[in-house]
């Protein structure tokens, strides 16, 4: 019996027919005997189920996956070249360095997905004939179309979508550092609180577009088409004024490792509240700041890993993107700050002990933490009242007697629900 064949001569595979391939990428991927690399080139798979497979370094150009089921599913370096993906749910996929030349992602579900330096710029794609199929084939230039695409808390650091197609998509709370987005169409997208920081959009159009909220460091919008777009509490480089505080903040920092070696003795915990901060680079990192104050302060995308801000306030202070790997922050107060997309993996997040039988815990009320990373992070009795945690990654966290009142965890990993 004759292979059955789509109107355009693809080859439509069964899901069992899938599997098969997939279970011997999987091999040959992880180094098993039997194993062979996918080559899904011209196929159809529309509707099927590849969720959580990994098809790493697959080549799936040009094939037609569009309403697949693909959560969680792995395609790093994996070749989409012109493929259509339309309405396909690819929440958490992994599709770094993948190749989406020329792909159709119109209507697509792509919240949390990581796509790192991920090239969706235009290709010449092949369109085989209507009737003779891939007999015939000519070619046509398309740019990426990734309309409509909810790309919510995704990650497109460094990506190459110069040209891309991207009108009413949503890019809210999206990581796009060092993107390329000259002459992107990004006409009524929604980037309200993205990360746009060193990105280049040389000529995209963002008229209408919902960029309230974001970062635009470093960014030239000169000669980006920008009427009608919404620019609310968009955070751009740091002022002059910020820039000339820098050494008296690097002086506050001294005075509160002198406080912390000498018990309290010399010294004072550092005041910075309200502060833009960026200018002190990574100065955070690492740093001795034990009950520091840092209220409504600015530290965006900073490096604190390994500091000490135990009983720190940090109330309402602006984190998003910052780096706090392996920080202690036991008793620190972090009610109503703003955490998306915030590293907190390894950080010590529990109680303060104060004298015998008594303990600070930390406060995270009221705070956001939108696709935060707190894998293996210690948040044992802390208060989380009212928090928004969607997206966000509690593998491995330790969550013992933690307060959750009220909170949001849509779409969180790891957090046993109580």
């Amino acid at each position: 019996m004759s292979e059955p064949q789509t109107q355009s001569g693809r080859r439509r595979l069964s899901q069992s027919e899938l599997n098969f391939v997939i279970e011997s990428h999987e091999r040959f991927i992880t180094g098993r005997p039997g194993g062979k690399r996918a080559s899904l080139r011209f196929m159809t798979l529309s509707g099927l189920d590849l969720s959580y497979r990994n098809l790493s370094d697959a080549d799936l150009s040009a094939s037609i996956f569009d309403g697949c089921k693909m959560i969680g599913i792995k395609l790093e370096r994996a070749n989409l070249f012109g493929s259509d993906l339309r309405k396909a749910d690819l929440r958490q996929a992994d599709l770094r360095r993948a190749d989406l030349r020329g792909v159709c992602l119109r209507g697509a579900n792509l919240t949390q997905a990581d796509m790192t330096k991920a090239d969706f710029r235009e290709g010449q794609i092949a369109i085989p004939h209507p009737s003779r199929g891939l007999e015939s084939l000519h070619h046509q230039t398309r740019v990426a179309f990734i309309d409509d695409a909810i790309f919510a808390g995704a990650t497109f650091d460094d990506a190459q979508l110069d040209g891309a197609s991207a009108f009413k998509a949503d890019f809210s709370d999206c990581s796009m550092l060092g993107a390329k987005l000259d002459g992107a169409n990004l006409k009524e997208a929604n980037l309200s609180g993205a990360i746009l920081e060193g990105a280049s959009v040389g000529g995209a159009n963002f008229e209408g577009a919902n960029l309230e909220g974001s970062v635009l460091t470093g960014v030239d919008i000169g000669t980006a088409k920008m009427s009608g777009a919404r620019m609310k509490g968009v955070l751009s480089a740091p002022s002059s004024d910020a820039i000339a505080k820098a050494p008296g903040l690097v002086e506050a920092i001294m005075a509160n490792l002198i406080w912390c070696k000498t018990g309290g003795a010399n010294g004072k915990p550092a005041a910075m509240d309200g502060m833009d901060l960026r200018p002190l680079a990574d100065a955070l990192r690492g740093a001795r700041l034990t009950a520091a104050s840092f209220r409504d302060a600015c530290l965006v995308g900073m490096d604190l890993s390994g500091a000490h801000l135990q009983g720190a306030m940090l109330e309402g202070a602006d984190l998003r993107g910052a780096i706090l790997k392996g920080a202690d922050l036991r008793g620190a107060k972090l009610a109503g700050a703003n955490l998306t997309k915030a590293d907190l993996r390894d950080a010590a997040l529990g109680a303060l002990p104060l004298t015998p039988g008594r303990a600070s815990p930390a406060t995270l009320a009221n705070s956001r933490m939108r696709y935060a990373q707190v894998q293996a992070a210690d948040l044992t009795a802390a208060i989380l009242d009212d928090a928004d945690l969607r997206g966000c990654d509690f593998t491995g966290a330790i969550l013992l007697g933690v307060n959750l009142k009220s909170v949001d965890w849509s779409m969180a990993v790891g957090m046993e629900r109580r």
